[in-house]
């Protein structure tokens, strides 16, 4: 049942990173709300069982595999939901990983490259895959998942932090250069969300960051795919360029 609210109904979206964590989420969250979802994501089984859940709750999606830092990859898995479904009217990257947790002196040339492959660039071939598409329609939504790491720098997390600003940056170029197409890009910068990457971390770290909320407590998936909904959808018509902080009050700037 769609909701009256910011409906997708006969609207197509692509989320990234799809298959578990805030992906799933949104992917779910658009679908919902009527929207008809490919679940796109490097794990093309993880992403056929996502998707498949959605189906079986009556919902409209299917699977991509693919491969962000692959300009390649990016653009068949684009062509393949073109073919199938005719137009693409919102994409949502949350394709990323947080890399290793070392001081800048100590990382190598591989994991500062994985990170920005990834995070930065994956998020670049997306949107530069997608936007030819929208332009010729003078319609779509851009959601591009960043970090809150990505404004305040996270210790340990060099680039984890720059990849993330760089999205922010990118987001409000983007939007500047559609804007007279009827076409929104927006960031989301989450502080720490309540997923499985959480149970890796000891319950001092999870104490440390959440001590920093003024909520004094981590976000939930649900709640950044609401906010992922409305930019999405065709009501966040006059809003573009901006980052939206998922804190709990956090945010610094």
């Amino acid at each position: 049942m769609a909701h009256s609210f910011f409906d997708l109904s006969g609207q197509t979206a692509v989320v990234t990173g799809a298959a578990r964590g805030i992906g799933a989420g949104i992917a779910a969250r658009l679908a919902r709300a009527g929207a008809t979802v490919a679940v796109a994501d490097l794990n093309a089984e993880a992403a056929a069982d996502q998707a498949e859940k959605l189906r079986a709750e009556g919902l409209a999606a299917f699977s991509e595999e693919l491969e962000v830092t692959d300009p390649s990859s990016v653009q068949a898995a684009v062509d393949s939901v073109l073919a199938r479904q005719g137009r693409i009217h919102a994409l949502v990257c949350c394709a990323g990983i947080a890399g290793k947790a070392l001081p800048t002196w100590q990382q190598s040339d591989a994991d500062w490259q994985s990170v920005i492959d990834i995070n930065l660039s994956g998020v670049f071939n997306c949107c530069r895959a997608v936007l030819p598409t929208m332009v010729e329609h003078d319609y779509g939504r851009i959601v591009n998942i960043a970090s809150l790491a990505g404004k305040e720098g996270n210790p340990n997390m060099v680039a984890y932090s720059a990849s993330k600003a760089g999205v922010i940056a990118a987001s409000k170029s983007m939007a500047k250069e559609t804007a007279l197409h009827n076409i929104c890009v927006n960031a989301i910068s989450p502080t720490v969300i309540r997923t499985p990457i959480l149970d890796q971390l000891t319950e001092e770290q999870v104490n440390y960051m959440t001590s920093k909320i003024p909520r004094a407590r981590t976000g939930t998936v649900e709640e950044v795919a609401a906010v992922a909904h409305f930019l999405a959808s065709p009501d966040c018509s006059f809003v573009t360029g901006q980052c939206y902080d998922v804190s709990g009050g956090r945010a610094t700037y």
